[in-house]
């Protein structure tokens, strides 16, 4: 026998139920409040057992979309055989059939396959532009087989949509959309689309990562999920649990053309504001701050005295811009946009881009050791054309070498001018004549021909001033030395480092 059986022998049966009386009450009384500072271990959500009751939802509004192209005169098929020889029976044919001045009518021929839906049920409808470029006809099929001619209302280049508008009487099935803010890593997501052009086709998986930056264009902030995409699938929707599309199939990742589990979605909300203005008016508005900008790098952050490498460098600023009216001036690091955190340079662009048009926000920029707030009344972005005008809209002295630096800058002249194919309008700054190998100016790709403008956000006019300049953010203990380089008229800052900064 135990001593804790021995000693329980002991008491009487009558002792024991007080004790038991006694626990029990002391369990709600102690346990349970000291229990409820503990955090309870999450629990996932188990997976759905099916998605056909969301399928039925939305299918119905998931359109197949396919274009025609007339083929214009002059074009011709590639035939697999040499025109004939002269003298052969097939010669005239031949020369009747490919008359240049009298070409033959071709038929049409489908160019391309995708999906869309309807977000509309008057009958307009999303997809993406590349889906429909240079169509000559659109037509849409829904999954019941019913087909309809579509005209293009609008389409953006930097986005890859489209909006069309069906040519038939309404109301047809039409989906929501969601907001794509709140989806996490993880969360289910349901793809529907035209792979390969074999018709509606349903497919599942989550959202594998965010904010997905693809070169695709400069408003990237992909959505990546794994659901199985397609050739086929641009344009499609992606739908959450709750049957609301929160995001556009757009593109793929894989070397073969079939899914590996990567696509990329353009998400909900960024995709609204630019299909609401097609819709109404058949192009995009964007807001404009009118600066040009670069990523700000550890080097550029500790020349500036930032504790950290982030916001958007400004580079330049286009003449007669919302910037230059605001006074933004290159050098500054913008921190803030209309209170919206800048942690990295390619964010800006989207987040002004999707700004109210003539709105005036604060602007909260690094400028010379301090932070600094800047009121900016926001412009309309001019079109491609209109912009580029824009951004188009200075006694020889020896040259000087900065030997800290590896290079050696001269004076721009005439001479110097034409050896570098310098614009005319480029007469600010000094020009670097020479760059020694292994050198703080090599690792940073700086060549003969590159315009120093600025050093230390101050602008120099001559070698010696260039040379100043370093010699100062040296005796300053400074690790390295910001400038401001002109490479052919494409403005860029860089950080050299001294050679012997830790």
């Amino acid at each position: 026998m135990s001593s804790v059986t021995a000693v329980l022998s002991y008491i009487s049966p009558a002792t024991r139920r007080g004790w038991t009386e006694l626990v029990r009450w002391l369990l709600p009384v102690v346990l349970v409040p000291a229990l409820a500072g503990v955090a309870p271990v999450a629990s996932a959500a188990p997976p759905p057992s099916t998605f056909a009751d969301i399928v039925d939802d939305v299918a119905p509004a998931v359109v197949n979309i396919s274009t025609t192209k007339q083929l214009r005169g002059g074009e011709t098929p590639n035939f697999p055989f040499p025109e004939p020889p002269p003298g052969s029976p097939f010669e005239d044919f031949f020369k009747e059939f490919f008359d240049q001045e009298n070409p033959p009518t071709l038929p049409r021929r489908t160019s391309s396959l995708g999906s869309g839906f309807v977000f509309d049920p008057e009958g307009y409808v999303v997809t993406n532009r590349h889906v429909i470029s240079e169509a000559d006809e659109i037509q849409v099929t829904f999954g019941d087989d019913t087909s309809f001619k579509a005209t293009l209302v609008g389409h953006d280049p930097k986005t890859d949509l489209a909006v069309l508008k069906i040519e038939g009487e309404g109301p047809f099935p039409a989906v929501r959309f969601g907001d794509s803010d709140h989806l996490r890593v993880g969360d289910w997501i349901i793809a529907i689309g035209n792979p390969f052009g074999l018709g509606s086709t349903v497919t599942a998986g989550i959202v594998s990562a965010r904010s997905r930056d693809i070169r695709a264009g400069p408003y990237d902030d992909f959505l990546q999920v794994d659901a199985p995409i397609n050739k086929g699938n641009s344009g499609g929707p992606s739908f959450n649990l709750a049957g609301e599309v929160i995001g556009i199939n757009t593109a793929i990742f894989s070397p073969s053309g079939g899914n590996v589990g990567i696509g990329f979605a353009i998400p909900s909300n960024m995709a609204l504001p630019v299909i609401t203005s097609l819709k109404e008016e058949g192009r995009v508005k964007r807001g404009w701050l009118g600066v040009r900008i670069q990523n700000v790098t550890d080097e550029i952050a500790e020349s500036l005295g930032l504790d950290d490498a982030e916001g958007a460098l400004v580079a330049s600023i286009t003449p007669d811009g919302p910037a230059e009216n605001a006074k933004i001036e290159p050098g500054d690091v913008i921190l803030e946009f209309d209170g919206k955190t800048i942690g990295r340079m390619r964010g800006l662009p989207r987040i002004v881009a999707e700004t109210e048009i003539g709105k005036a926000v604060d602007v909260i920029v690094w400028r010379r050791g301090e932070r600094q707030t800047i009121k900016v009344t926001l412009g309309e972005l001019p079109e491609e054309d209109e912009l580029a005008a824009l951004t188009e809209q200075g006694a020889e002295t020896p040259s000087s070498d900065v030997t800290v630096l590896g290079v050696t800058v001269a004076t721009i002249t005439d001479e110097l001018r034409q050896r570098y194919e310098l614009a005319e309008s480029t007469n600010k700054g000094v020009v670097i004549v020479e760059v020694a190998d292994d050198s703080s100016a090599s690792s940073e790709s700086l060549r003969p021909g590159d315009v120093i403008v600025e050093v230390g956000q101050e602008e120099v006019s001559s070698p010696a001033e260039v040379n100043a300049k370093v010699n100062a953010a040296k005796q300053e203990d400074k690790k390295s030395v910001l400038l401001l380089i002109d490479r052919q008229g494409d403005l860029r800052f860089v950080a050299l480092r001294f050679p012997d900064a830790n």
